[in-house]
């Protein structure tokens, strides 16, 4: 088993979706299991995770964020496992060109991670997510996912929190 990655992205906007920074424009989004086919388009160098050895992993699925009708662009990656009552969520990032103040669209990680609370609540978990956050960020997490402190570094989004996240980013 990998070593525990804490949590280290900015979630910078809840947005409708994904939203482009200098026009405003809200673009609808797709989310796909990672496949080995995407592998290609994931070069090491623009990503900070090794996302290729994600998909090697037996006990996690690898989803990537691309916008409709342009499945070729991966916007963002999450990595997640089941773990029988809950979703854990390992890894989180952006992609590139979407870090940063010179970013293209706001609203990736916060799609990612509702996403993942949709997921547990496919599954009959209630939405709860839980993950572990670099010690800095446990109050932006608290502030902007609605997030409960458990411990350690130790993160967890509740029934409510999710829900919230869900509503925001997946409408019925």
């Amino acid at each position: 088993m990998p070593k525990t990655i804490l949590v280290d992205i900015e979630i910078d906007k809840l947005t409708n979706s994904i939203e482009n920074t200098v026009s405003g424009d809200v673009f609808d989004t797709d989310i796909f299991q990672l496949s080995s086919k995407d592998i290609r388009q994931i070069n090491k160098t623009v990503w900070q995770f090794n996302w290729q050895e994600q998909l090697k992993l037996n006990d996690r699925e690898t989803y990537k964020l691309v916008i409709r009708n342009n499945p070729k662009i991966i916007q963002g990656l999450i990595s997640l496992s089941d773990l029988g009552d809950h979703i854990y969520m390992h890894l989180i990032e952006s992609a590139k060109f979407n870090k940063g103040k010179t970013k293209i669209y706001t609203g990736v990680p916060g799609n990612l991670v509702a996403f993942a609370c949709k997921l547990s609540f496919d599954k009959g978990y209630d939405g709860y997510l839980a993950f572990d956050a670099k010690t800095i960020l446990v109050r932006h997490y608290q502030e902007t996912l609605y997030a409960t402190h458990f411990k350690g570094t130790k993160m967890i989004i509740e029934t409510p929190a999710a829900n919230r996240l869900i509503n925001q980013y997946f409408k019925k």
